[in-house]
């Protein structure tokens, strides 16, 4: 039986994506274009996932119209949301891409402030459809009124369930949650220098930094570089990934195409470097897309041929 894929968004956006050549602060601007698109990490990975072929059940807490309108939009592109509601309005994120200089500033909202037993309810209402085996995918900030150790009790949940647990956040929510050793995480280079609690300059200490995070029981690590490539690591090997040379739209939501890959990889039992070719691959596409919209898979196939990557010792 193939394993279930449920992505947990507890912070969802709807993303407005404007493009203005020459964005000046301080001065009138003129948007060229826009779009509108269902924003947040989990969001990002669960519209990734469909279009690699894979449904996944988007856990997400909505709020008010706003939170209305990001449902349908999950509906219109055939995505099964699990959705908890609330009146206070879900938050909307601008991105304001510069093609002139390739430069994105994002501009977000706060949202709104989650009580304990709303998230509760979402946790439970997971947790009830979870097989052994599932794969459940942590990622994006955490809300207003959450605690800081949420992603490591929840990752204790679910892997008392029998679920692979990925975790991609950040700060203290991402500290405390790699505590419960879920089963793969995805820092970048920053990220993991902050867990470290000490800057992480070369490749060497980054390769050690992430060794040590497997002794402690984590399975799979991926270390986003930016324009750099990626470092993978897990019981299979270390490999470093060259980043592949394509022209950008939009880096927003990079990292989730790439959590998305991995997670599909594991769902149908690719080899580990087949699995990093495609999440290349996947993160490369992304960026030729706008907005925060998910590449076709097409694309991705033929970008993953594409992808150059070395084995190290370690």
């Amino acid at each position: 039986m193939s394993k279930l894929i449920f992505t947990v968004t507890l912070n969802p956006a709807i993303d407005k994506t404007v493009v203005i050549p020459g964005f000046s602060v301080g001065s009138v601007n003129r948007i060229q274009s826009f779009r509108i698109d269902a924003g947040g990490k989990g969001f990002n990975v669960s519209k990734c996932l469909k279009k690699l072929g894979t449904d996944s059940t988007a856990g997400a807490i909505l709020g008010g119209s706003t939170g209305e309108h990001l449902l349908a939009l999950m509906a219109q592109m055939g995505i099964d949301t699990l959705p908890v509601m609330i009146s206070e309005q879900s938050r909307t994120n601008m991105k304001i891409i510069d093609p002139s200089s390739g430069v994105t500033t994002e501009i977000n909202e706060p949202g709104p402030e989650v009580s304990e037993s709303v998230l509760e309810e979402l946790r439970n209402r997971i947790a009830a459809k979870i097989s052994p085996g599932d794969i459940v995918i942590l990622s994006g900030s955490l809300p207003r009124g959450a605690n800081a150790s949420l992603y490591y009790e929840w990752t204790n949940c679910f892997h008392s369930l029998g679920a692979m647990v990925f975790l991609d956040s950040d700060g203290e929510a991402m500290r405390l949650g790699i505590e419960a050793r879920p089963n793969f995480i995805k820092p970048n280079d920053a990220e993991l220098s902050r867990i470290a609690g000490k800057d992480l300059s070369t490749q060497q200490e980054l390769i050690q930094a992430g060794k040590k995070l497997l002794e402690t029981g984590i399975e799979e690590i991926a270390i986003s570089l930016g324009a750099a490539g990626a470092i993978f690591m897990s019981s299979d090997g270390v490999f470093t990934a060259d980043a592949l040379k394509v022209p950008a739209l939009s880096t927003v939501g990079a990292g989730d195409a790439m959590v998305a890959a991995m997670a599909y990889g594991l769902e149908k039992q690719l080899p580990w470097e087949t699995r990093i070719r495609l999440a290349m691959a996947m993160g490369a596409a992304s960026v030729m897309s706008d907005g925060t919209q998910a590449p076709d898979a097409g694309l991705v196939w033929r970008l993953a041929e594409q992808v150059e990557i070395q084995k190290i010792s370690f």
